[in-house]
């Protein structure tokens, strides 16, 4: 059975911070978990630019989300996996489909945001907001029907509308009975200290990413701060794609890794890394 959201409410409820590295299929959300990460963040920014080799700009598809989101929690039930759910797909009919498909899924819980759909990533430009009350009403179908996922209500208002209107919509939304309040996009240690002055004893997300609009801090400072739900969402991918960069530049000027094998993990390594040893022992076991 796949971690849900009582057991994100529960490591919340521990004093630390949680820190969510981004995943975008089993293989990565497996690595997140052997590097020691209890939850990770399947994020849409990823999921896109895997699946589709396209940007985070509204292009994926609520099922094709779904998808992924079954296989990565099938592939890590160990794992809390908390799913990008982009605006929830539509209007607050659409939300609550959404809110069924994450959790049969085996989502812990979801990210739900108030951008113009088709939305952008949060720290691109050009972004625009619906109205408070439209996201607010898909909110609370969200919170209404979900079983027990963890509902974090998201704001892009800091770009258009500026940081005093994304506070007073995350304040809002807290009075829905979401579990965590995420502002998008703050531009200073300044911005992250006003959004945790006004909303203080509540969960609130922070997300840290590389060259993106807001400072990165440790876990640490951010606890100190008032932020305790922490997402690194990009991190893994930047990663992954420079180390493939890196190998496939290789491999095309020499024709091969002969001489360059410390780049690579080895063929036992990542076998492990997939389950092969467990694999072999219920081969051993029903033969």
């Amino acid at each position: 059975m796949s971690m849900d959201g009582d057991d994100l409410r529960r490591r919340l409820g521990q004093g630390t911070p949680v820190v969510m590295p981004g995943a975008w299929d089993a293989l990565s959300a497996r690595l997140a978990h052997r590097a020691g990460f209890d939850t990770v963040f399947l994020s849409g920014y990823c999921t896109s630019g895997t699946l589709l080799g396209r940007p985070d700009t509204g292009l994926l598809t609520q099922t094709e989300m779904a998808e992924v989101a079954r296989r990565v929690c099938r592939a890590n039930p160990d794992l809390m996996v908390v799913v990008d759910a982009d605006t929830g797909y539509g209007n607050p009919l659409n939300t609550i489909r959404t809110v069924e498909l994450w959790e049969e899924a085996g989502a812990a819980g979801l990210f739900l945001e108030d951008q113009v759909w088709p939305k952008k990533c949060g720290h691109m430009g050009g972004k625009q907001v619906v109205e408070r009350d439209e996201w607010l009403a898909k909110l609370r179908a969200a919170v209404d029907h979900r079983m027990n996922l963890f509902v974090t209500a998201r704001t892009d208002a800091r770009a258009p509308l500026g940081i005093d209107e994304a506070i007073e919509r995350v304040r809002m939304a807290a009075d829905l009975g979401v579990d965590a309040l995420f502002v998008e996009a703050p531009e200073s240690l300044g911005e992250l200290e006003a959004i945790a002055a006004a909303l203080p004893d509540r969960v609130l997300v922070a997300n840290m990413i590389e060259t993106g609009r807001t400072p990165l801090c440790t876990p640490g400072e951010l606890h100190d701060l008032g932020f305790d739900l922490i997402v690194s969402p990009l991190t893994a991918l930047f990663a992954a794609t420079r180390a493939m960069t890196d190998a496939l530049s290789i491999l095309h000027a020499k024709g091969s890794m002969r001489d360059d094998l410390d780049e690579l993990v080895s063929f036992d390594q990542f076998t492990d890394v997939v389950g092969y040893p467990e694999q072999q022992a219920l081969e051993v076991e029903y033969s």
